[in-house]
This record gives structure tokens, C-alpha cells and sequence, in this order.
């Protein structure tokens, strides 16, 4: 009886706090309110030597990365990757939102190590002890206009994220860098051209679903762990489209119902390549096009199935 008023109180205080925070400039970053409120915990934030950052746009394949990055320092452990949901694996770093919910700093901060970090923070958000550091960083990018897509389903799902709109309106939004964590241009960018002056592994989403054994040995070669190949073969299976989307570690279907709106999307969508293509009318894309060759002008950065 006692736990069963306990979980109502809980989802009481759950409910108060569950709502479409609007978006605060962050040094000219449209961020949610409740990270704008905390930013200094987060700027502050402490690296040690040994973290892992994994840093995408949201929707770039983050989850998809973070399992596979966790199976891999787990030499391919399956059953001590099903041990947590991912949340707790891989925190969140600049996650806040008022109790009952708990910010990633506060989970990171008194984290054993290593501790694996998980940010959609453009490069010149990170907090500069990263870089200091010298922290490992992966980064994974996906192509424009299939990350746009997904960005779309999931705000129309996640509740504390600003309301997307109609689909006509988000696309120029998304041109405008008007989104969470702004814009797609400059993050991909920015992160391409540190990528010479730091520890970071740069990874496409295309290349993961062309050759994902191939993209497995790239991660564990540089997080330096040396795996026999039925064990990347065994984490390629264990991270294909499919599985992470039954396995409730990884497809946040932990997350409770009144945050994340199962009835407009799940979580893991679909996982495609060119899916933009069943979504953008021949107006949108060519107005797209156009914008995206000025944003993208003058970089060695080269995207497949974006045009």
C-alpha cells in the first residue's frame, strides 16, 4: 500500500513538470528552458581523462552508437548491456528538468569511471574540460534531410520538447536552426573541422547501415579494445534495427507514457536511409536543396542521399 501511494506521488510530481518547455538562446543556441535555467552546471562541468563523449544532432543515431559503444567495453557482454535502461548507461549531460527528474550533471558527477557521456551539444557548447582533457569524442552524423524527418516524429512524441508544428512549418524551422540544440549545418560542421585538433571519431549514420561491422571496428579501434571478430559480428547483430528496437534497454520504452507520446511515434522509428523522400514534396526539396548548398558551401563535408 505504502509503495503504491509512493508511485502516485511520484506520478503526480511527474505530471506537474511535463509540458513543451519553450526554447532560451544559450550564446545564441536555442536550448529547452530548464537547461538555459542550469547552464552553468553544465559549462562547469568537470571532465576526467578517461571519459567518453558521444556527441550527435539529435535523431543522428545516438542510441544506436551508445549500445554499440557499450557492448564494445563490454566485449560484446549482451546481458550486462540489458543491465539499465541506456539513460542510466550513458547520461545525458546537459539534461535538465525539475524534480522528480534528475539532470545529467547530477548523474555524471559522482559516476565511477570511466564515465560514458552522452550530448547533442554543438561543438561550441562542450564544456571546455572536455578538450583539456583531451577526451575521447565519436561523433555521428546523419544526412540532412533524413534527420530532419526523424527530428520531426520524435518532437511530435516527446512532450517537454517545444510542439513541431506542421510538417511545412518544421522544415523551414529546420532550415532556420530554430530547433533544439539549433542548427544541423553548423553542428555537423563544427564538429568536422575540430575533428583535426582533437580525439574524435567521426561516423556516418549511411556508413553504419552499408557496412555495420565495418563501422563496429572503426569505434573499437579507437576506444583501443581489441575484440575477435565473432564478437563484432555478435555486437552487429545485437545492434541491428531490429533488435534495439525489442529490446526495452534500448528503445526507451522505460521512459514513462506521459513524456514520450507512443501514439504519434516510437521511439525507434524506422531506421532508413532516404525516408526523406516519402515526406518532402518537390517544392520542399528543391527549396531545401538550395538553402542546404549556401549553408554547406565551402567544407570538405559530404553526405550521401542528401540531394
Amino acid at each position: 500500500m505504502a509503495n503504491t501511494k509512493a508511485n502516485d506521488e511520484a506520478l503526480q510530481q511527474l505530471k506537474a513538470v511535463v509540458k513543451r518547455y519553450p526554447l532560451v538562446p544559450v550564446h545564441g543556441i536555442p536550448l529547452m528552458e530548464p537547461i538555459a535555467q542550469r547552464w552553468a552546471s553544465v559549462e562547469k562541468f568537470k571532465a576526467r581523462p578517461d571519459d567518453l563523449v558521444v556527441a550527435t544532432y539529435p535523431k543522428a543515431g545516438t542510441t544506436w552508437m551508445q549500445e554499440i559503444v557499450d557492448l564494445i567495453l563490454a566485449d560484446g557482454n549482451t546481458e550486462k548491456s540489458r543491465r539499465v535502461p541506456m539513460h542510466v548507461r550513458m547520461p545525458f549531460l546537459e539534461y535538465c528538468a525539475p524534480p522528480p527528474l534528475s539532470s545529467g550533471v547530477d548523474k555524471l558527477v559522482n559516476a565511477p569511471s570511466p564515465r560514458l557521456v552522452k550530448t547533442h551539444l554543438p561543438f561550441q557548447l562542450l564544456p571546455k574540460s572536455f578538450l583539456e582533457k583531451n577526451c575521447k569524442i565519436i561523433y555521428v552524423a546523419r544526412n540532412a534531410k533524413d534527420n530532419l524527418v526523424s527530428y520531426y516524429f520524435f518532437d511530435q512524441m516527446n512532450l517537454m520538447q517545444p510542439d513541431p508544428g506542421p510538417w511545412d512549418r518544421y522544415v523551414k524551422k529546420f532550415m532556420e536552426g530554430t530547433v533544439p540544440w539549433g542548427s544541423w549545418y553548423d553542428h555537423v560542421r563544427s564538429y568536422w573541422e575540430e575533428k583535426a585538433n582533437h580525439r574524435i571519431l567521426y561516423v556516418f549514420y549511411e556508413d553504419m547501415k552499408e557496412d555495420l561491422a565495418r563501422e563496429i571496428r572503426r569505434v573499437k579501434d579507437f576506444l583501443e579494445v581489441d575484440l575477435p571478430e565473432d564478437v563484432v559480428q555478435k555486437i552487429a547483430h545485437h545492434t541491428s534495427f531490429q533488435v534495439m528496437k525489442d529490446n526495452p534497454m534500448a528503445n526507451y520504452d522505460t521512459v514513462a507514457s506521459i513524456i514520450f507520446d507512443r501514439t504519434k511515434s516510437s521511439f525507434m522509428r524506422k531506421g532508413e536511409v532516404g525516408d526523406w523522400k516519402n515526406y518532402f514534396t518537390v517544392a520542399q526539396k528543391e527549396a531545401f536543396d538550395a538553402d542546404y548548398l549556401q549553408k554547406m558551401e565551402g567544407t570538405t563535408l559530404r553526405f550521401r542521399d542528401v540531394l
